[in-house]
């Protein structure tokens, strides 16, 4: 386990990201997600990310009722504010959210709020979905066009909640780096979360991000090891930040492929050991929507990925000489 900054919060090196849950792109049980929270409980995860975008409200609920069989005490959970849900004036058939990538009826829109009471009112209608009288993470998620807001008033607004102790720890969630960036260097956030944009494809984070983070003594969870999926499964029509993948990418994604199996191990395996390797990172989010994928997720987690599969990503031109890796166990 590893504290978020200096918050005292402490997340388990491997986090669930409870967005497959809430039907992401396709519908999953009410018992297939249930099945889901409890083998990732079952691992050893201890930290699981959920928000109210995820399904309009579903993962939050799903969350919520699959932890509570669980002392509160013993796990560790976030969410997001910045968008709020608001009942639909449709009547009868509201069509379905599939347009925000989610399959679920439209019974709510989301608006983009990011003012101190639209964070105030966020966490508690969360709070209410998840059944818990406390968070222990709250992040903005997703200001990019809303930096101003964000910065003015959201921010301020999620220092108060901190100084009350009515969440123990705050910080930002993108799939950019710029602007966590700022977040680290002009506030005093305790963590950012930072998607798809520190992989074995894509080291924007690295430039500016990662460094900053390990200086100020912010932690960085890193989602989106798997870049949507390309690093899952290097495929044609495989996606990449949630879009079908360049045929440049989907090439060097296969090249990766390749690599990792000369030397004994998965692709998986590999982009999951890369994120943990720089010292400012605290934890990896994986999304999972099955038990089978949570189970997956975990052993390739705890894989020994061999030296040589890293000096060969050097060797061959795929990794920058500067990017840190795993070091194996004497």
């Amino acid at each position: 386990m590893s504290a978020l900054g200096g918050s005292g919060v402490e997340v388990s090196p491997l986090a669930f990201g409870a967005a497959g849950i809430g039907n992401l792109y396709s519908e999953v049980s009410e018992e297939q997600a249930y099945d889901a929270v409890q083998a990732a409980w079952q691992s050893g995860i201890r930290y699981f990310d959920t928000a109210p975008h995820y399904g309009l409200g579903l993962s939050e609920r799903r969350l919520g009722a699959a932890l509570r069989e669980h002392p509160r005490a013993a796990y560790t959970v976030s969410t997001k504010v910045g968008r709020l849900l608001e009942p639909t004036d449709v009547e009868g058939d509201v069509g379905d959210d599939l347009a925000n990538g989610f399959a679920v009826p439209a019974t709510h829109r989301r608006v983009w709020d990011f003012s101190a009471d639209g964070v105030r009112r966020g966490l508690e209608a969360s709070l209410e979905r998840l059944g818990l009288d406390r968070v222990d993470v709250v992040y903005l998620h997703d200001p990019d066009d809303h930096a101003e807001q964000a910065f003015r008033e959201g921010y301020p607004a999620l220092e108060k909640l901190r100084s009350e102790g009515l969440v123990g720890a705050i910080g930002a969630g993108m799939n950019q780096a710029e602007m966590l960036t700022r977040f680290v260097r002009e506030t005093d956030v305790d963590v950012v979360l930072c998607a798809g944009r520190y992989t074995l494809l894509d080291q924007r984070a690295l430039t500016e991000l990662l460094p900053a983070a390990a200086e100020r003594g912010v932690s960085v969870v890193v989602g989106g090891a798997f870049n949507s999926g390309l690093l899952a499964d290097p495929r044609p029509g495989a996606t990449f930040n949630y879009a079908t993948a360049p045929e440049e990418l989907l090439d060097r994604a296969l090249r990766l492929k390749t690599l990792a199996e000369r030397h004994g191990t998965t692709l998986r395996a590999a982009a999951l050991a890369f994120c943990t390797a720089h010292p400012a990172v605290a934890s990896v989010l994986v999304g999972a929507r099955s038990a089978a994928e949570v189970r997956d997720c975990a052993q390739q987690f705890a894989a020994t990925v061999p030296a040589g599969f890293w000096r060969g990503l050097g060797e061959a031109g795929l990794l920058p000489p500067h990017a840190p890796v795993p070091t194996e166990e004497p």
